[in-house]
């Protein structure tokens, strides 16, 4: 099975005179793993063609890597474009594995696989931090918090057989962030990845970003971020920060800044990103993220009723008495598309919710639409208020991790059965992504000069996924449909 991986040898470095040679004797093979997650369609490659283009590369991993010291011959392995045969694989002396919620099942089989070699398994990332004490059980060292700060330590330690069960990495100077290894996984992808920001100040209910990178918002460096823009090998980028203008005049104005130096450095890039609305309220915003490469940008808006933007914590987006459509129609004149995203399974959500957010999110004008279950994650306010309740549907953990996906319902919602919210989920992706609809959207696309070959792309992913997204709700409510009765 195909998998991206991608090593610097030994060999290779010592030819480059990277490592003394007092050291060669000493070189140690680290293995820095992304697992999988069989249950989301999006990675399921072969399914949909267009599944290559909702698949980006491990930043966090590649920015790990970059901060490992040159002894040390690395492999990045991403099994999201196939999981490798480890057994063929030479034996690594430390394996790295990160993991958000959902992947956490797969990240022990393959702590487990290396461990029983003798090899000694590090795991961080969000789901490590919030669910810490069931991570111990499970692996030899656990990093907590961001791992910049504190990964040399760790592997320093590694070396002399020290490792520690625990390490808080806290949160990192992001001025002191390296550039990612984007060598390593130098193909493969139809997406870049790079990080501009940390930290967002919204605190929603639903996300667990605040508790885990932060409420301050950190900025990197903008020479920093052109200069590993250019060596981003893909000419589509993600922008992985989770709120890439900010919120506030200073945040702002600090991205128009990153804005004219990417667009005066001619990166030749197209990138998409993630922002709150306010990312049309400024013309002259807008103008410099178009001109410096933006192409498109997924914004939040969860519900389509002020009462469940309340429910959800997200108060921004009621501020002002905004005009959605305005607002997107401004984003869209300077030839940027929309992607919107919405929640199912809110407290005041009532049968006919899908259909609503269907015809909601098309008076609205987005390109495309990411409908989500709401999804008590650990470490968030969520969790806490779900799990007093009483209405954590699947909670044998950590096996029904997996369904942590965002796409399955695993919570009791107040006014939907299982069948209930799933079949709302099913009209809504039906009714927005009908042929007709997507025809529209396209031509009026093509119409505007707003990239009508990516909007056909985006349009053609998630319908082709449909007929996946249906055989796998099947398959769930066969087996679980006896936890999710309505409150």
């Amino acid at each position: 099975m195909r998998h991206s991986l991608h090593e610097t040898s030994i060999e290779e470095k010592k030819k480059k005179k990277e490592i003394p040679i007092h050291e060669w004797m000493h070189a140690m093979r680290l293995y820095l793993i992304n697992p999988s997650n069989p249950l989301v369609s999006m990675i399921k490659v072969k399914e949909s063609r267009w599944n290559r283009y909702r698949v980006w590369k491990p930043l966090s991993l590649m920015v790990l890597a970059g901060l490992t010291p040159p002894e040390w011959e690395i492999s990045i392995v991403d099994e999201n474009l196939g999981a490798p045969d480890y057994p063929a694989m030479p034996r690594p002396d430390v394996v790295g594995i990160t993991a958000f919620t959902a992947q956490a099942n797969r990240a022990y089989e393959v702590a487990t696989h290396f461990r029983r070699l003798g090899v000694p398994v590090v795991m961080g990332g969000i789901h490590a931090t919030m669910c810490v004490d069931e991570v111990m059980e499970r692996v030899d060292s656990v990093v907590t918090g961001e791992a910049e700060s504190i990964w040399p330590q760790v592997l320093e330690d590694a070396r002399h057989g020290r490792l520690k069960p625990r390490y808080a990495g806290g949160l990192a100077e992001i001025s002191d962030v390296p550039f990612a290894r984007h060598d390593l996984l130098a193909t493969g992808y139809a997406l870049g990845a790079i990080q501009t920001t940390r930290g967002c100040p919204l605190n929603c209910s639903f996300c667990s970003v605040t508790a885990f990178n932060g409420a301050h918002y950190r900025q990197r460096p903008i020479p920093d971020v052109v200069r590993e823009f250019q060596s981003v090998h893909e000419k589509l980028v993600l922008v992985v920060d989770d709120n890439l203008i900010g919120t506030r005049p200073e945040h702002i104005a600090r991205a128009k800044d990153l804005f004219r130096a990417m667009a005066r450095a001619n990166l030749r890039k197209e990138w998409v990103a993630q922002a709150t609305i306010n990312f049309a309220d400024d013309e002259e915003l807008l103008a410099l993220a178009a001109k410096a490469g933006c192409r498109g940008v997924f914004i939040g808006f969860e519900s389509p009723a002020p009462e469940g933007l309340r429910e959800l914590g997200k108060k921004f987006n009621l501020l002002k008495g905004r005009d959605f459509r305005a607002s997107v129609r401004r984003i869209q004149r300077h030839h940027i598309l929309v992607v919107g995203s919405f929640i199912i399974g809110l407290d005041i959500d009532e049968p006919g919710i899908g259909k609503r957010i269907a015809e909601v999110a098309s008076q609205y004008g987005v390109d495309n639409l990411n409908v989500l279950f709401l999804t008590p994650l650990p470490g968030t306010r969520l969790w806490e208020q779900m799990k007093s309740e009483d209405r954590i549907a699947l909670d044998a953990f950590p096996e029904d991790w997996k369904y942590y996906t965002l796409t399955f319902p695993v919570a009791r919602y107040r006014h939907l059965s299982l069948d209930g919210s799933i079949q709302e989920m099913i009209s809504c992706n039906r009714n927005f992504y009908s042929l007709p609809r997507i025809l529209r959207r396209v031509a009026s696309n093509l119409w505007q000069r707003r990239k009508p070959l990516i909007s056909l792309v985006g349009n053609l992913s998630f319908r082709g996924n449909l007929r996946v997204s249906g055989k796998a709700y099947a398959d769930f409510k066969r087996q679980w449909g006896n936890l999710h009765d309505a409150a």
